[in-house]
């Protein structure tokens, strides 16, 4: 079993917008938390974007590329990743492989919806033996926590993951969507949120990652940005995926997000949008400091409107850890 490691993760709220346009319930627990290169060969070029080597082409003669290129592309990359590890702090590393809710992280905080199964340790992991599960209802109030359908985890307490402006700040999670009911036309257009970053004292976030139609999308609400990271989840339900974004946390227009993914079978994590020039930190509240939380978060969601009534989803190895 790995060691759960104790680090910084942002004190993550309940607020958050709506994937589409809506605002999601504030969380009154935010108040409370406010409280204080490879080498390359002669005739060689190397391909920036991907790290790949090709010979140089002369005039009249097609070179094919040789079969070892592809291993010193690879270990260029390992390299290149080992590096960043060396260069980056862990800050916070959650693997639930103490078999516990809190993962054996003082003060880390789980869930407040009421339901005997609302939340639970699950195995296997990603990785390890452990992962988290948490399960929303619709229209049953074991599974309302601060007056909206959710059960979530956060870092609001664990003051040494919260993050601040200036901050630069790389944020990793890995989810399973629980045997997940696709979208279909004519059903109600409503999102779940999976994962978030905001500052605290009932702000809405800054950023996450949700579940709407068939898609998994990211969304700054502040400015409106919002992209596919997963054009279609279902060959993926019941399957773990592995998402990454890098912040520059910023109160004026020089903040940046950077949002990756690893799907299964890929080996490499897959750069999916970069939005520079852009306001990260923006509460309508004060708020000297924001978190992370996880779960599931289901701020549009009813039965009214036709939606899914029951979701699961399994989260672990949630890390923030420094930009190299």
């Amino acid at each position: 079993m790995r060691k759960s490691l104790v680090r910084l993760s942002a004190a993550l709220g309940l607020s958050g917008t709506l994937l589409t346009t809506g605002c999601l319930a504030e969380d009154p627990a935010d108040a409370r938390s406010q409280q204080r290169p490879a080498q390359t060969r002669p005739n060689e070029t190397t391909t920036a974007t991907t790290g790949t080597s090709r010979p140089s082409e002369r005039p009249g003669k097609q070179q094919a590329t040789p079969p070892h290129s592809k291993d010193r592309a690879a270990g260029a990359r390992a390299r290149q990743a080992g590096a960043d590890r060396k260069n980056s702090k862990t800050l916070l590393d959650v693997d639930y492989e103490s078999g516990t809710l809190d993962s054996g992280i003082p003060d880390l905080t789980t869930t407040h919806a009421t339901a005997p199964d609302a939340s639970a340790v699950v195995g296997p992991g990603h990785t390890g033996s452990h992962g988290v599960m948490h399960k929303v209802t619709l229209d049953d109030d074991g599974y309302v926590s601060d007056g909206a359908p959710r059960s979530e985890s956060a870092t609001d307490k664990v003051t040494a993951s919260r993050f601040r402006v200036g901050d630069e700040r790389r944020y990793e999670f890995s989810v399973l969507l629980k045997d997940w009911e696709a979208y279909a036309e004519g059903d109600a257009v409503t999102g779940d949120i999976l994962f978030q970053g905001k500052p605290a004292n009932s702000n809405p976030p800054s950023f996450y990652f949700g579940a709407k139609r068939n898609q998994i999308v990211f969304r700054s609400p502040g400015p409106d940005l919002q992209s596919t990271v997963v054009d279609d989840y279902r060959p993926y339900v019941n399957k773990w995926l592995r998402f990454r974004v890098d912040v520059r946390w910023a109160d004026d227009d020089t903040g940046s997000y950077k949002i990756s993914a690893k799907l299964p079978g890929q080996k490499d994590f897959e750069l999916k949008k970069v939005y520079e020039d852009t306001r990260t930190w923006a509460p309508k509240n004060p708020s000297d400091f924001g978190y992370v939380k996880w779960g599931l978060y289901r701020p549009d969601s009813t039965t009214e409107k036709g939606s899914v009534k029951t979701r699961v989803a399994y989260h672990d190895d949630i890390r923030v850890s420094t930009l190299p």
